[in-house]
């Protein structure tokens, strides 16, 4: 299931604070989709917003630095 490939990468972030602060950097989801898929996950943007709306988080990012709350800890 492709939407559990993104949240698989949700929980990577949570645990790797190196892989977290990459892609909170990522200005667009295209961009965001496109370096997770590079990186061995396979989802679309589509399953993305699917993924984050059934978690209640957005894409959205904020702070300085530049920080995004779809990280599962």
């Amino acid at each position: 299931m492709p939407k559990k490939e993104a949240e698989r990468l949700f929980v990577a972030g949570g645990e790797d604070k190196a892989l977290r602060l990459k892609y909170d950097f990522i200005e667009t989801k295209e961009e965001f989709v496109s370096t997770a898929n590079a990186e061995g996950y396979d989802f679309t943007i589509e399953e993305l917003d699917a993924a984050l709306k059934d978690s209640g988080d957005s894409f959205e990012s904020f702070g300085n630095p530049r920080k995004r709350d779809i990280w599962w800890f």
